[in-house]
């Protein structure tokens, strides 16, 4: 059976969370969880760029973290939902910090800044690091603001901007592209 995409229950600029409340599309809660989705956009990009087949398994399994953080931040958390939804666990940022000590043992140390750049798969892990760095701003907008986030969603975020800075390296190496070195003009 197929469902119309259009429900048109948003036209006057509200949606419901998990749970059934009604919120602004302007909501903090909104605005995070749109944001992930961005991020997640930008996620399957590169990975429908890179050729390494361990790195696109890695992002499938970090698109899949992705939406599990959407549908935590879509949920009313003053309501249980009557759906289950999929739990983010600390084993999640452990493999990201494995993956980018992997990643590393290959890579010649940082001396500089690095621009992004050199290559169109490098540019688009930088764009989604920098998507990530947004989506954990929106987050921690979140918590300063007193509504519920679970910590280790800051922490997955947090995390995934590391590990994609340490990927653009990576594939870059992969690549034989090389990095490009900020070299500040100094008076």
């Amino acid at each position: 059976m197929s469902f119309k995409i259009y429900t048109k229950t948003g036209d006057r600029g509200y949606t419901s969370l998990i749970g059934g409340t009604k919120v602004a599309k302007s909501n903090l809660r909104i605005d995070a969880y749109g944001t992930v989705d961005e991020l997640n956009s930008f996620v399957g990009w590169v990975r429908d760029l890179l050729t390494d087949e361990a790195s696109k398994q890695m992002l499938a399994e970090v698109q899949d973290r992705l939406f599990t953080i959407g549908s935590s931040l879509a949920c009313d958390p003053d309501k249980a939902p009557a759906m289950k939804i999929p739990d983010l666990v600390e084993g999640d940022v452990e493999l990201l910090e494995k993956e980018i000590d992997r990643m590393n043992e290959s890579l010649t140390p940082m001396k500089s800044f690095i621009l992004p750049g050199g290559h169109p798969t490098v540019s688009a892990l930088h764009i989604a690091r920098s998507v990530c760095r947004r989506t954990e701003r929106c987050c921690v907008f979140l918590m300063e603001n007193n509504l519920f986030i679970d910590p280790l969603v800051i922490r997955y975020i947090n995390r995934l901007s590391d590990y994609l800075f340490v990927l653009s390296r990576y594939a870059a190496w992969q690549l034989k592209v090389d990095e490009i070195p900020w070299r500040p003009r100094v008076k």
